[in-house]
């Protein structure tokens, strides 16, 4: 792929068309579950209101996350006529890439999507199986789309890895994974387990990393309840924050685990978790592998080593994170967009770029800001 900018985000949101499952799904078998838009009444508006309803079930939100791309970044669109086309068109995704001079961006899920948990493996896999195809035109469309497959997670791990495998083979280039599937659905096995070791040697195998997003499915487990009177915007400001917590823990949890050191080819990606903790969290990594003698356990290489073999984070508005890119380790740092969500860098994402990339040295900008990623997604 031509590298023309000199930018690539490493955490975009690929949002379908309204008619992505509905055009891919059985309707005889499915029905009125399959992933749809519907018109309802809510109490914040005056007017009627559109909605995604999945398995009978009103999604919450809004009809689509994108105020980056609404007229002045001031609301959510609450009809599905006011999403713009360039949030899930991809020939207009590609102009809009253009506009704001970045050369691909990596999607993840934009609702509905990621996982769907309705107690009924087969209909999870059917929407599975209809996301990952929809997404996949993206990649269809303009290699500088880089799509991230979900999957399965309550269907048998053959199967996973089954789907898995088809979707890198329709153009996926990742796999989006929760942080703990045992905290989502009781019965599921948290990634520890020896459950999920053939999944691992598969995307070795297909030469495919392991995506985290932002609490990847964690953030109400980690955090403190919202605080009473704080209002949607006090609270989004929180929820960008308890991010990291994912990361802080998930990041020792893959070291000591040894999983690093069983598939030292698998890659792992951090999105929208930011870089101010990992210096910290490694630096307590190294000591206590070292107090510890976790060598004696078969943890036979330095943390701090392990991570910059593996593991992947990223940046959107950083300044002392980017100061601290020698102790991170500067071929491990991605930059990310966030389009089209409220904290994204869009339409001015060189401007954000320059602030956090002050008196930064030209190798070390082009490493973060293209050069990993693309090493990474292979896309020289």
């Amino acid at each position: 792929m031509e590298i023309k900018f000199g930018l690539i985000s490493s955490d975009s949101h690929g949002q379908l068309g309204k008619d992505a499952y509905t055009s891919r799904m059985s309707k005889a078998k499915w029905g009125d579950r399959i992933p749809h838009i519907i018109e309802v009444r809510d109490e914040k508006f005056t007017d009627p209101v559109e909605r995604w309803i999945v398995n009978g079930e009103i999604q919450g939100g809004n009809v689509c996350n994108c105020p980056t791309a609404m007229p002045n970044r001031s609301y959510y669109p609450q009809r599905w006529e006011e999403v713009p086309h360039e949030v899930y068109q991809p020939a207009e995704r590609v102009k809009a890439l253009d506009r704001d001079r970045i050369d691909a961006e990596v999607l993840f899920p934009n609702g509905p999507g990621g996982t769907f948990f309705y107690d009924d493996v087969e209909f999870e896999l059917a929407c599975v199986r209809a996301y990952n195809d929809a997404l996949a035109e993206f990649r269809q469309t303009s290699e500088r789309f880089i799509p991230l497959a979900v999957i399965p997670f309550m269907s048998p791990i053959e199967t996973i890895i089954g789907e898995v495998e088809r979707a890198v083979k329709a153009g996926h280039l990742g796999i989006n994974m929760l942080a703990d599937p045992s905290v989502a659905v009781n019965g599921l096995k948290n990634l520890g387990d020896s459950f999920w070791e053939p999944l691992w040697a598969t995307c070795q195998h297909l030469g495919v990393g392991v995506h985290l997003h932002a609490s990847a499915g964690l953030a109400g487990k980690l955090s403190l309840p919202r605080w009473q009177g704080f209002s949607t915007r006090q609270a989004h400001c929180v929820s960008t924050l308890r991010n990291f917590c994912t990361a802080t823990q998930f990041v020792p949890y893959l070291i000591f685990s040894g999983m690093l050191e069983k598939f030292p080819r698998l890659n792992w990606i951090f999105a929208e978790t930011g870089l101010g903790w990992v210096s910290s969290v490694l630096e307590a990594c190294d000591a206590e592998w070292e107090k510890r003698r976790l060598w004696a356990e078969g943890i036979g290489t330095r943390p701090s080593e392990l991570f910059r073999r593996q593991i992947y984070v990223d940046f959107w508005f950083e300044t002392v994170g980017i100061e601290l890119r020698d102790c991170i380790g500067v071929d491990n740092i991605l930059w990310e967009s966030d389009f089209p969500h409220i904290t994204s860098t869009y339409p001015n994402s060189w401007n954000a770029v320059e602030h956090s990339l002050a008196g930064v040295s030209a190798a070390d900008r082009e490493k973060m800001l293209f050069r990993n990623a693309a090493r990474l997604y292979r896309l020289n």
